[in-house]
């Protein structure tokens, strides 16, 4: 009793302080409305819902994905998308490879909610999260036992016609077996993959014993396994972030991150020297001469590589920094060239092969990493909404700043005549406003043509007895918004319910250009491009043309336009005109939806409106049919409503900007409530809603819709939930 007063009075003061500071008592009103709701997978094999009929499983049953063009297709020439998540462990309860007599419910879930790519990071760990042996004094072996577990999960994947992408280089932490120098001061060891000869070798055994080994279950070796769809070589690593941070020399501070850890004293010379070497067979004795005098340097002494911080002008910042940023292209070019070579030449890898993603939105621009990319299969970027780790104001809605938004932000990345695909993003929790995420990812990734989009991340869980809550910023495993949000995205974005733009627009640059861009500014984000508007993304497709230029003279959207929309006139993007405004609207044939400030609009699709309660939400119509027939001709439809979501115990701090307690089981959600109108749908007879619990399954007696004429009526929110089951008889 005496913790429990303690606890009501904290929480008093807590609220007391928040409106202190915030002046605006909506979030608290937030809070009190917040009701016990979660999702449990152990118990959804009767779930209403299953897409599972959107997956062709088992998958790889049409041989292996190949890339033409701009899309993916299976060998006998059937396109494909994919829509996923990515597999971790971050959380407690967390398993990033389940046991045996778990792998199944996972691939099971993962299927119903219409997933059919898993992205395995971190398999570079060591045991028990990993496959390396532990036990070993090195890191070139995989665990027997861990090793024919993880084989038994992608089985079961395949199984269920999910595909994987799996990663080579994510978080390898070399051992004094390894015959590593400094392997203790080098974290994971990015930046050095690309240069180090040893370190390349090394990838180069890990990838080929993985690649050749043979998995028991579905009895092919990695490498002639069409399930395996992408095989990805280095995650969020690229010299042009290094660059950027001051971490291709040594720092004159140590950093603990083991991430992103700088380069040591014998790595930084071993790059200097190669530098040099580059130097002298790609430019003459006079531009030689040239460099030494810029960088101060004597005839008989190396040419030092280019700081950022030795920058001299943005607008002119000499031929030594465009050495620099050439040499580092260069680098991470051969890289890719000789990993290509290897792994399909001499190993006989089929799967796609990838690179890595252009990550680094909150630090610069990554055109050159690009181009570095560009010579693999695909292209592909990670963006999230408001990242736990970044500075400055976050808790604030993507819909009042498209300029800043996730779709804008990727859209820089995508090349004309390669697939792109965003294998991480997310909106990470908690987030007042977390619920417009995957609703406007899905939607306009699919009008951007996109290729794939993949969560970051579900994280499975160890056991049934695992109490279900958000356990951390990214996992959506348990997020009761989320996860229904998912499905509704995988019928907008897989079964392709939004069509791809009317007309594409290309930015072209010149390889000068390139390298420049990466001294550029704020204000030029995220295109680099003069005069051209970054919010054409909203209206066309969006993509660079080529990198060897001539440069793009500019492109504006021909008039002041409030909503802008979609060149199909099935998106709409309202522009906010104070912080309470923005909204995002879908109107097409099978998927219809609004996210945003709602209750501020009287905005009505083709055959949904709605009327809510709530200042914030997002919700989405979908007809469910298998043979995808349009809402209006419908028997079945999923109506997602989501809102605020959080776990219990949840403190906020800095005047509700971020957390200082994550809280604990159950997750809360803010429920919907309004009144939801279905108009247009042929030959209704009568319209049932159910209803649906944390495991798909219908909670108590159905709402009975009211018909006015053509239109049906009827109300959500009496009952705690995120999503509907909606029946129409006929």
């Amino acid at each position: 009793m005496e913790k429990k007063i303690i606890s009501i009075l904290t929480g008093m003061v807590l609220c007391f302080l928040f409106l202190f500071h915030s002046g605006c008592d909506t979030e608290v009103n937030h809070q009190k409305e917040l009701k016990p709701y979660t999702i449990n997978h152990w118990t959804a094999d009767s779930s209403r819902i299953d897409l599972s009929f959107l997956l062709d499983a088992p998958a790889g049953k049409h041989g292996f994905v190949t890339a033409k063009g701009e899309h993916f297709y299976t060998e006998d020439g059937k396109q494909v998308r994919f829509w996923g998540v990515n597999i971790t462990d971050w959380s407690p309860g967390s398993v990033q490879i389940p046991s045996m007599e778990n792998a199944a419910l996972w691939a099971r879930t993962l299927a119903r909610y219409g997933i059919n790519m898993v992205r395995l990071t971190f398999l570079d760990f060591q045991t028990p999260r990993g496959l390396i042996d532990a036990d070993r004094n090195d890191t070139r072996h995989f665990d027997p036992e861990q090793l024919d577990r993880f084989d038994y999960w992608v089985y079961q994947l395949k199984q269920h016609g999910i595909y994987v992408n799996f990663n080579l280089v994510v978080g390898r932490t070399y051992k004094e077996g390894d015959n590593v120098v400094d392997y203790k001061d080098i974290g994971w060891a990015k930046y050095i993959t690309y240069f180090s000869p040893q370190m390349i070798e090394l990838q180069k055994e890990l990838a080929e014993k993985w690649l050749s080994h043979k998995n028991p279950y579905t009895g092919t070796q990695y490498r002639n396994e069409p399930a395996i769809a992408v095989f990805e070589l280095v995650n969020e690593n690229t010299l042009f972030h290094a660059w950027h941070s001051g971490a291709l020399h040594p720092p004159e501070e140590p950093r603990s991150d083991p991430n992103f850890k700088p380069i040591t004293p014998f790595y930084s010379q071993m790059l200097t020297e190669q530098f040099n070497e580059y130097l002298e067979q790609q430019y003459t004795a006079d531009e030689l001469v040239q460099l030494r005098q810029e960088a101060g340097v004597e005839e008989n002494e190396p040419i030092p590589r280019l700081k950022k911080s030795e920058v001299q002008s943005e607008t002119d910042p000499g031929e030594l920094f465009h050495a620099t940023m050439d040499f580092y292209m260069h680098v991470e070019r051969s890289y890719f060239e000789e990993m290509e070579r290897y792994l399909k030449n001499e190993v006989g890898l089929k799967s796609l092969l990838y690179g890595t993603a252009d990550f680094f939105h909150m630090s610069g621009p990554s055109y050159p990493m690009v181009w570095s990319n560009s010579t693999l299969d695909f292209i592909g970027g990670h963006m999230y909404w408001q990242h736990p780790s970044v500075s400055g104001e976050v808790n604030t809605p993507m819909v009042n700043d498209p300029g800043f938004s996730s779709v804008m932000r990727l859209s820089r990345t995508a090349l004309a005549g390669t697939p792109y695909v965003v294998p991480e993003t997310n909106h990470p929790s908690p987030n007042f406003y977390d619920s417009e995420g995957i609703p406007i990812i899905s939607a306009y990734g699919r009008f951007q043509d996109w290729s794939g989009i993949l969560m970051y991340t579900f994280e499975p869980k160890g056991s049934r007895e695992y109490a279900p809550y958000i356990g951390d910023s990214f996992d959506i495993s348990h997020h009761p918004v989320k996860m229904p949000q998912m499905a509704a995205g995988a019928l907008m974005f897989l079964r392709g319910d939004v069509s791809p733009a009317v007309q594409t627009l290309e930015r072209t640059y010149t390889m000068e250009q390139l390298r420049e861009t990466m001294l550029g500014t704020e204000a030029e984000r995220p295109y680099y491009t003069p005069e051209f508007d970054d919010l054409l993304v909203l209206k066309h497709g969006v993509q660079i043309g080529s990198m060897d230029g001539p440069p793009t003279q500019g492109e504006r959207l021909e008039e002041e336009q409030n909503p802008i929309v979609s060149d199909t006139g099935e998106l709409a993007w309202h522009l906010p005109e104070n912080e309470k405004e923005g909204m995002v609207t879908i109107d097409a044939p099978r998927s219809q939806g609004m996210i945003g400030f709602v209750k501020q609009y009287e905005v009505s699709m083709e055959n949904l409106s709605i009327e809510v309660d709530n200042e914030f939400c997002s919700i989405t119509l979908s007809s469910l049919d298998e043979d995808t027939r349009a809402i209006a001709d419908a028997s079945r439809m999923l109506l997602v409503a989501g809102a605020r979501a959080e776990n219990t115990g949840t403190i906020w701090g800095e005047a509700g900007m971020r957390i200082t307690e994550r809280g604990e089981s159950p997750s809360r959600i803010e429920v919907v409530t309004g009144e939801v109108t279905l108009r247009g749908l042929e030959g209704a007879e009568s319209v049932r809603v159910y209803a649906l619990d944390g495991s798909g399954r219908r909670m108590g007696k159905p709402v009975i819709a009211e018909s006015t004429g053509s239109d049906w009526v009827f109300s959500i929110g009496d009952q705690t939930t995120t999503w509907y089951e909606v029946i129409v008889q006929r």
